[in-house]
């Protein structure tokens, strides 16, 4: 089965097609950006980018993503340079422990590319979903809200 993953056509091998996405991406493809949480989609540390839209990975098989873009942490960035979410996580300090980062930067580059104009209220919404035990919080809004300036040409 094929997928786009990271925007390069690649084969997933029919004895992958019932694991779970996650598992395909980090023991065959070796992506260590989406990370094992939970298992059970509650945390957003697997977030991954499915055509256009927010996934857990740990959850989604990978039989699912056939014939599908799939776009991972190690995908966002040109070859020249960050993208927006990820350079304003950088400006922010954003990280502290950085086990949940991968969520939280998939899950904002996904919200912003579908709704650039998220109001503080939406963009809390969608976030509240990826959990992060260390309290940055606070810099992870302050990012999303630099990389959204950024996106729409205001930084």
């Amino acid at each position: 089965m094929r997928i786009i993953l990271n925007r390069q056509s690649v084969e997933i091998p029919d004895e992958f097609s019932d694991e779970p996405l996650l598992f395909v991406l980090r023991d065959h493809f070796g992506l260590n950006g989406p990370r094992f949480g939970c298992g059970v989609a509650s945390c957003g540390a697997c977030t991954v980018v499915i055509d256009g839209e927010a996934h857990r990975s740990c959850v989604y098989p990978a039989s699912a993503a056939q014939g599908s873009e799939v776009l991972t942490l190690e995908g966002l960035a040109d070859s020249d340079k960050l993208h927006p979410v990820q350079q304003a996580w950088i400006e922010e300090s954003v990280p502290q422990c950085g086990y949940c980062q991968n969520g939280q930067i998939m899950t904002a580059f996904a919200l912003l590319a579908a709704r650039p104009d998220a109001d503080a209220s939406g963009i809390e919404a969608v976030m509240d979903g990826v959990l992060c035990r260390c309290g940055t919080q606070a810099r992870i809004r302050k990012a999303i809200a630099r990389a959204q300036a950024a996106m729409a040409g205001d930084a």
